[in-house]
């Protein structure tokens, strides 16, 4: 009878050993199974390896339960639990790291919309059910899901009766919510880092508050047809690399600001690489925009990823195949992380904190080669002018500006690449992997992320005893060169705004270079150079240098000009014009100067004064000028440069290049975002 009890202990823990085994087994071997492109072979044989001794184990169980043989019996029983629990917990590590990539990668095609119903913070209602009867305010474009589309469904599945008063522009509904014109006005969820770095609408966070917030998930027009393949990385392919600031950790697909945009183009045949940083202001036609009507780059943004993308797939002549949102509180976090980044700061430097906040959360950064923490990389990689109003001397002796950022942003990005190499623990693997899934999003399949392993192995590889990776990279840096300009908004914002107008050779030498790197043009081969032993080498700047002809021609003032003039200057433009009053000099214009005249098909001007432009220039300014225009303190050149002066045929004057683009209008105040 003993005999007999031990004989089903043994029975009882064989089984539990069979099955712990070809549990674990086959949960690693489904997992793995799942790592598409990484390793295929060693997968392969590791899967068959495992079943023949998962199998041998089995059969050799069975043979020692039967002849009850111990010792034998329990070392096989230990070899099929460790096995089986080995499994288990490779499986479960396996599905984590899959898990947080599954995250990251969004292929649905689908981009999230999101609009709020705001108020005035005084205003006594708390909920949409305390507005009463009173007026909405919404956009007058029907295509604009934040600004009509989700408003409009929000009235309805309200059941309200309100009527809605309609705005051409989101600036125009936040000015009238201020004059009490309206009290209740739909904006985008994420108005207050897209408007908040305006000048004057730095405050608008404290001034309103919000009382309803709806989404809506909208399948994108144009699907890309491989954006959803599933083929390993081996082609050359390009990345866009958007920095997206947020009120709040995590990321989503609705509008944003395009504050920090880099297009990496990598060729894994060569491990070459070019990187380019497009300035903010950088003025493109936007792609989303009706008649892709030209604007600041970044406001392409509040369009979503896919309007980025196309606009600089049109204006550098190149297709984006992937694109990855960070958002500015993930890099914070990923450096910490990784215990810092290593950087030579060339200057002290004062910047505000990841929450866009001043006093005692200022970032003081000395200069100096030195390890920086997560709050202090980001503070380097936004900065691009002194503060001098929140900060003492000691920290704002210093120039600055886009294309310093920039470069400040690819030195960031190079230490990130250093510290990556580098990781070899899983507890960091963990927790990057979870700084990354709720920071980041990209339109990279799971699989194209995975096949991103080969890569980093051949780069691994080839890294050895190399301490940067911009050498193993072979980085190409690539820059934009243009002008400053400002320019009033017509028909978007209707403020005058600054702007950086891009000469077309500039873009044509990046293109074309980005091309080369990707295959699609033939490389050029320079047979000989030539240098100064005593001068150290430095790397040319593809596209830096070049400059060309200023295309960008501008609405001049009519005021004290004839009717006459106005008729054939329009003419000449194409716009159509309409003149109220006398025929005698120009009093007053519809479209204020400054405006780009791709943009003006008609115009209307009244007449009938007795002053020409001669005796009238000291108020031309004045009566021509948007009721709205910005600007950013700066004493240069462009600020009180005349557009376009009559008898020129409307070409801008010449003001002085800059060496990177002056600060923009909207990131003025040292308290904003940029």
């Amino acid at each position: 009878m003993k005999k007999l009890t031990k004989h089903k202990v043994a029975f009882i823990l064989t089984l539990i050993s069979i099955l712990v085994l070809f549990g674990g087994v086959g949960y690693f071997v489904l997992s793995i199974s799942k790592l598409s492109n990484v390793e295929n072979n060693l997968r392969l044989i590791g899967s068959i390896v495992l079943g023949i001794i998962s199998l041998l184990l089995f059969i050799l169980s069975i043979r020692f339960l039967n002849k009850f043989k111990k010792i034998k019996l329990s070392i096989v029983i230990i070899l099929m639990l460790l096995i089986g629990g080995v499994g288990i917990f490779a499986a479960y590590n396996v599905d984590k790291v899959y898990g947080a990539l599954s995250k990251v990668s969004d292929t649905s095609g689908y981009t999230t919309y999101s609009s709020s119903l705001v108020t005035l913070k005084d205003n006594e209602a708390e909920s949409i059910k305390d507005i009463g009867d009173s007026e909405l305010g919404i956009l007058n474009d029907t295509t604009s899901y934040e600004g009509n589309i989700i408003p409009e469904e929000v009235i309805k599945e309200q059941k309200l009766n309100n009527k809605t008063k309609e705005y051409d522009s989101y600036i125009a509904m936040i000015d009238a919510l201020r004059d009490g014109e309206i009290n209740y006005i739909f904006l985008p969820t994420n108005y207050t880092v897209m408007f908040g770095s305006m000048e004057g609408y730095e405050d608008i966070a404290d001034e309103t508050k919000v009382l309803l917030t709806q989404t809506k998930k909208v399948k994108n027009e144009k699907e890309e047809s491989d954006s959803t393949n599933t083929k390993a990385i081996t082609e050359p392919f390009t990345v866009l690399l958007m920095g997206v600031d947020s009120d709040a950790e995590g990321i989503a697909n609705g509008s944003f600001n395009g504050d920090s945009l880099m297009v990496i183009t990598f060729n894994p045949k060569t491990l070459s690489t070019t990187i380019l940083s497009i300035p903010r202001d950088s003025y493109v036609p936007i792609a989303c925009f009706s008649g892709q009507r030209k604007n600041k780059i970044t406001h392409a943004a509040w369009k979503g990823e896919t309007c980025m993308m196309n606009t600089i797939e049109n204006f550098l002549d190149i297709k984006i195949d992937y694109y990855v949102k960070i958002n500015f509180t993930g890099v914070v976090q990923l450096v910490d992380t990784l215990g810092g980044v290593e950087i030579d700061v060339p200057y002290n430097l004062c910047e505000q904190n990841s929450k866009r906040q001043w006093g005692s959360n200022t970032i003081y950064i000395e200069k100096g080669l030195q390890t920086l923490n997560g709050e202090q990389a980001l503070a380097y990689a936004r900065n691009r002018h002194p503060n001098p109003g929140k900060c003492s001397s000691k920290w704002t002796n210093y120039t600055s500006n886009d294309f310093i950022r920039g470069e400040h942003q690819q030195e960031v990005v190079t230490a990130l690449l250093n510290k990556f190499k580098d990781v070899k623990d899983l507890d960091t693997v963990y927790k990057l992997l979870d700084t990354i899934s709720n920071n980041m999003v990209t339109n990279m399949s799971t699989d194209q992320i995975l096949s991103l392993y080969n890569v980093f192995k051949d780069i691994a590889s080839k890294s050895t005893g190399m301490d940067d990776m911009a050498d193993v990279l072979g980085i190409q840096r690539l820059k934009l060169n243009g002008y400053d300009a400002r320019i009033y908004d017509y028909g978007g914002t209707n403020l005058s705004l600054y702007n950086y107008v891009l000469y077309d050779d500039s873009v044509k030498a990046v293109s074309d270079a980005m091309k080369e790197n990707l295959g699609l043009k033939k490389t050029k081969v320079v047979k000989s150079f030539s240098f100064d032993i005593n001068t150290p080498y430095e790397k040319e700047v593809i596209g830096a240098d070049i400059t060309g002809t200023r295309s960008l021609v501008q609405l001049p003032s009519f005021v004290g000009e004839t009717v006459s003039y106005v008729r054939s200057y329009c003419s000449q433009h194409g716009i159509s014009v309409t003149v109220k009053g006398g025929n005698g000099y120009v009093l007053s214009q519809s479209v204020p100067s400054g405006a780009n005249v791709e943009d003006v098909k008609s115009i209307t001007i009244t007449a009938g004064g007795n002053t020409s432009s001669s005796s009238s220039s000291s108020s031309s300014n004045n009566n021509t000028t948007s009721d709205t225009t910005t600007d950013d303190g700066e004493d240069d050149d462009i600020s009180n440069t005349v557009p376009g002066t009559p008898g020129s045929g409307g070409e801008p004057s010449t003001p002085v290049t800059p060496s990177g683009p002056e600060e923009s209008d909207e990131n003025k105040t040292p308290d904003t975002t940029e």
